[in-house]
């Protein structure tokens, strides 16, 4: 809980602080790189660095929690601060950095506000820094106890078994520790973190959703290879060099399983919403459902640009088919075949079952316009559960 004094303080300066989050966040990032290099070759995504997407998320997470602070101050923001925490424990973040960070951001704020910045009101946003911080180094602390590992080392080896090409840019690899020990247990929907050394050096790291069920032997993650001009920014340098690079015998550097896009109720209906890439997290919970055989009815929808382009489009559907009370409908914006949609996913015509729990993945509009056609149908915004590949701008734009 912020304090009174403090409260008034954050409430007073927030608009300023607010308006100047963006600047301060690329200021605080040029800081921190300054002074610690290792963490932008080794650590930090330099594709979201050079496009901004990470300064725009920590911006919009730290106007998030004040805001919160001072809307329901007896509470906390725990689904932000959750997701911020799986993703922190994917890289093996540890509460060292946290005082890192929080040298270089202070000096970011100082510099940006100047002479707003009096005692008082760095004492306020200090306050608000350090509650958010040790909030994160709790879960994260959890997060790392739950899977037996230590904070900072959450790496182990594995061997790529095999590698399919799903589409043009999408390949399946799979993989199986290296030691021959028993692999991690997992929950549907979760992700791993790869870790690559490129040929400059840098070992940049990855997140990529497990597409296989809890029960398989092996694990494996499909990786679409990011194209710079289409996605807004440069060319993916991990995706590019797993698949130029990467063949059966080769070795990666892979973390223990997180993410917090997991069924929530085991016997609710089920809706499984997705576009492009974003069906990779939704194969895994529908192989799971399939593996238990789910009751309860279970609605499939993926958006494509064509079904060439639609990655395990014949998993999608024969998992599908394999459940008792299960159905799956495709939309796509070319090449439509008999029995799809054309054009971007419309919901006007799907039943949902009462108590439907809702899961999305893909572009931040495609999440959006969904979440807009669910609540018009009636489902709780509470019940419809998201997962962002990249940082979490929902937030920044929210």
């Amino acid at each position: 809980m912020l304090s009174e004094k403090s409260s008034a303080t954050v409430r007073a300066t927030l608009p300023a602080v607010g308006a100047a989050i963006g600047e301060i966040a690329e200021l605080f990032y040029t800081k921190l790189f300054a002074a610690h290099p290792a963490l932008i070759r080794d650590l930090f995504n330099r594709g979201n660095q050079r496009s901004g997407l990470q300064q725009q998320a920590l911006a919009g997470s730290v106007a998030a929690f004040a805001t919160h602070l001072l809307a329901h101050p007896d509470t906390r923001p725990d689904v932000m601060l959750g997701r911020i925490a799986h993703k922190h424990a994917s890289l093996g973040v540890t509460r060292e950095q946290y005082a890192v960070v929080h040298e270089h951001l202070f000096a970011a704020i100082a510099e940006v506000l100047g002479e707003a910045v009096t005692p008082e009101v760095a004492q306020a946003w200090d306050e608000v820094y350090w509650l958010m911080a040790n909030a994160l180094i709790t879960l994260e602390e959890r997060l790392y106890a739950e899977q037996r590992v230590v904070a900072g080392d959450v790496w182990r080896e594995w061997t790529v078994t095999d590698r399919t090409e799903e589409t043009a840019d999408c390949t399946t690899f799979r993989i199986a520790p290296a030691d021959g020990a028993p692999a991690p247990g997992h929950r549907p929907g979760q992700y791993v973190s790869v870790q690559v050394e490129l040929p400059d050096g840098a070992r940049q790291i990855r997140q990529y959703s497990l597409i296989s069920s809890p029960g398989s032997a092996v694990r494996a993650i499909t990786v679409k290879r990011v194209h710079g001009p289409a996605a807004a920014g440069p060319d993916g340098e991990v995706s590019h060099h797993l698949h130029a690079r990467i063949r059966p015998g080769d070795t990666l550097r892979v973390s223990a399983p997180y993410g917090d896009l997991v069924l929530a109720d085991p016997d609710a209906p089920v809706l499984l919403a997705s576009a492009g890439i974003g069906c990779t997290p939704m194969l895994s919970m529908l192989e799971h459902l399939s593996d238990i055989g789910h009751p309860a009815p279970v609605t499939v929808l993926h958006a494509d640009r064509s079904p060439a382009d639609h990655p395990l489009r014949g998993d999608h559907r024969a998992l599908t088919h394999k459940l008792a009370d299960a159905s799956a409908r495709f939309w796509y914006e070319e090449e439509a075949e008999p029995g799809d949609g054309e054009g971007r996913m419309d919901l006007s015509t799907v039943p949902l079952a009462p108590g439907t729990q809702a899961y999305l993945c893909g572009p931040l509009p495609f999440m959006r316009a969904v979440r807009e056609q669910l609540i018009a149908k009636g489902v709780p915004a509470a019940d419809i559960h998201y997962e962002v590949f990249g940082p979490d701008l929902w937030l920044a734009s929210a």
